[in-house]
């Protein structure tokens, strides 16, 4: 359970899943639509949908590339925040966001693995948030030339990790999209 104890709410946060950034991704409409499944289970289940865009040298604030892909359709009144940072939660008002919403539980989705969607995991987790990562609804770009392994190996590692993460009064763990409780477990 949260170490929040005044937030009993969940939320999903689908993280940087910008036209940009998931173009090369590895699994990239299997993955879109499993997020936008959440979405609209989301949605009727009255849990909040977050959504989250990164800008950055490479990705202009505002750009085509910058846009939410067309196949997810964040709807007036659902938050937008908007970062320059693999954690979501540095130099935003994530936090804030999340206190007024009396959220407690992330669900994540999103991209990249290895970057954003890692940072941000352990962000929340470390700020006392429970931290759900939806093992079918992440991926990554093939960065392999540069030595990292192959985006399949990226994913299923960090599912793995994810999956046995501990600390005090806190839960991790990974389900896939059909699977995750999008409302806080009792």
């Amino acid at each position: 359970m949260t170490t929040l104890t005044d937030r009993p709410g969940s939320a999903l946060l689908v993280i940087d899943v910008q036209k940009g950034v998931v173009a090369d991704a590895f699994d990239r409409d299997a993955v879109v639509a499993n997020i936008k499944g959440l979405v609209d289970r989301a949605r009727v289940e009255a849990v909040p949908v977050i959504w989250v865009q990164h800008s950055d040298e490479g990705l202009d604030f505002g750009s085509d590339d910058w846009r939410i892909v067309p196949e997810l359709d964040p709807r007036d009144g659902e938050p937008v925040i908007h970062k320059k940072y693999g954690d979501t939660f540095e130099a935003t008002d994530l936090e804030d966001l999340l206190a007024g919403l009396e959220v407690g539980r992330l669900v994540v989705a999103g991209a990249q693995t290895d970057a954003c969607v890692r940072s941000t995991l352990h962000g929340a987790f470390a700020r006392g948030y429970d931290a759900t990562l939806v093992s079918d609804a992440h991926t990554t770009d093939d960065e392999t030339e540069w030595g990292a392994p192959a985006p399949d190996k990226v994913i299923a590692h960090t599912n793995l990790y994810w999956t046995y993460q501990t600390a005090p009064g806190r839960t991790a763990g990974t389900a896939t999209a059909a699977e995750v409780e999008l409302t806080t477990p009792v």
